[in-house]
């Protein structure tokens, strides 16, 4: 009897505060979203500290504040903004991190570290403002349908490219035993998903992992557990260590803006792409709770500065979490408790094939790709900045560069036909940045 009311009790409090019957949805959904969530976007455990170490950072550190960064994001969208959308440290920052500001530029891991906290100060004061939620609240419906569509093939041609199916603009091996396991993976996924399989995507996960490792494949876990967790104080608060005129220097400025511009176009793409895709969006196409949502971003930012990682920011893997099923709070609460038991299952997790992870990635572009019938096409008004969208995201390897040429045509378009009433203030005013972006920065 006590162990039922206890049942109660947690089922109770749980509807509280996701309101899960609202978004007519249940906690075995969401765990399960969640997890899935958690697969697809594991890979950030060990590419991330990859990709920063190139700077000198200490692996192993590294991989602690990605976890933990990613842990302490994806709580806060959970808690504040009660949507399916886990954070960690975002590909492409990373490497704007330790490519271009310490190799290239030729400044410390530090000054990188600094760049980001400074960066996240900037989006916590930009989302207090409504800032950051006015740009969303700007940018038209179809360009929304179209950043929905425009996400799902970026998200699809990553998986294509961590497959090996697609190398370097071109087909792949397909005499290459992991290439043939990711094709028969989505066959798997797409069978699953066709059949309205619940948990499809994180059952074909598994499957093909299981077949990989079975035929020798991919290798077996070196472990399930390890108590082992590297300490963290190599880059702990190291950002503080960076010299005040280092701080006050045109190149911080530089790298600081160019990292605004970046997450900030990228964030608004992924929130949009994942909320339309879930049915987030309200009568006018505006995101609820938006606020709420940047801020939860924001924070990430400047914890994961200080945790020493680079910019932490929402996953478009999220939108695999909501094609299981994912619609609140949840979902995301699941995904930052295995970021945390991941410091502890980190041989079990790293052990996940990207060839499990690829195969659903495409498929739930394909997913995503639906938004495409929902654009007006016989307005070229409309349909040319849509498909600038949509086709620059996975050509130019950026969601937030598909946003900003997407944003350009259509106010220039619409201005050059006599639309302007089609065109708020905000969209010109966004575009004029734009171009002195290209102008200053390239």
């Amino acid at each position: 009897m006590e162990i039922t009311n206890l049942s109660k009790d947690k089922n109770n409090l749980l509807e509280r505060i996701f309101k899960l019957e609202k978004h007519n949805t249940d906690i075995k959904t969401e765990v399960m979203a969640g997890i899935t969530t958690f697969m697809t976007m594991a890979y950030i455990l060990v590419v991330n500290p990859m990709i920063l170490s190139q700077t000198g950072m200490d692996q192993g550190s590294v991989f602690v504040a990605t976890a933990l960064s990613a842990a302490i994001a994806t709580f806060f969208m959970g808690i504040l903004a009660n949507y399916p959308i886990a954070l960690a440290p975002g590909m492409g920052l990373n490497v704007f991190f330790a490519n271009t500001i310490v190799l290239q530029m030729g400044y410390s891991w530090q000054f990188a570290l600094m760049a980001v906290f400074i960066e996240g100060l900037i989006f916590i004061l930009l989302t207090v403002t409504r800032l950051r939620e006015k740009i969303i609240e700007c940018i038209p419906m179809n360009l929304k349908f179209a950043v929905t569509a425009g996400v799902g093939l970026f998200i699809a041609f990553v998986g294509l490219q961590n497959a090996s199916i697609v190398v370097d603009g071109a087909l792949g091996n397909m005499h290459d035993p992991l290439v043939i396991l990711t094709l028969f993976g989505l066959l798997v996924t797409g069978a699953l998903v066709a059949k309205d399989k619940k948990g499809a995507l994180l059952i074909s996960i598994v499957v093909i992992s299981v077949i990989g490792m079975g035929l020798g494949l991919v290798a077996l876990p070196q472990g399930i557990m390890s108590f082992n967790v590297p300490s963290l104080k190599p880059v702990f608060l190291q950002a503080f260590s960076v010299d005040i005129n280092e701080i006050f220097s045109l190149d911080m400025v530089i790298a600081v803006f160019t990292l605004l511009f970046v997450d900030l176009f990228d964030t608004v793409g992924c929130l949009v792409g994942v909320a339309e895709k879930g049915n987030l969006l309200d009568e006018n196409g505006n995101i609820p709770r938006a606020k709420e949502a940047m801020l939860a971003d924001a924070i990430g930012t400047t914890t994961g500065a200080l945790l020493g990682t680079s910019t932490v920011t929402s996953f478009i893997e999220s939108a695999s979490g909501i094609g299981e099923g994912g619609k609140t709070g949840l979902t995301a609460i699941t995904t930052g408790v295995l970021f945390l038991l991941s410091l502890f299952f980190a041989p079990l997790f790293i052990a996940i094939p990207t060839q499990a992870t690829s195969a659903v990635l495409i498929i739930v572009g394909v997913m995503m790709a639906g938004s495409l019938n929902k654009i007006d096409f016989d307005d070229f008004t409309n349909a040319i900045p849509a498909f600038v969208t949509f086709l620059f995201m996975p050509l130019m390897g950026s969601i937030g560069d598909g946003i900003i040429f997407g944003i350009l045509s259509y106010t220039i378009l619409k201005l050059a036909t006599n639309k302007r009433d089609e065109v708020n203030i905000s969209m010109i005013i966004l575009s004029i940045l734009f171009i002195i972006k290209f102008i200053l920065l390239g």
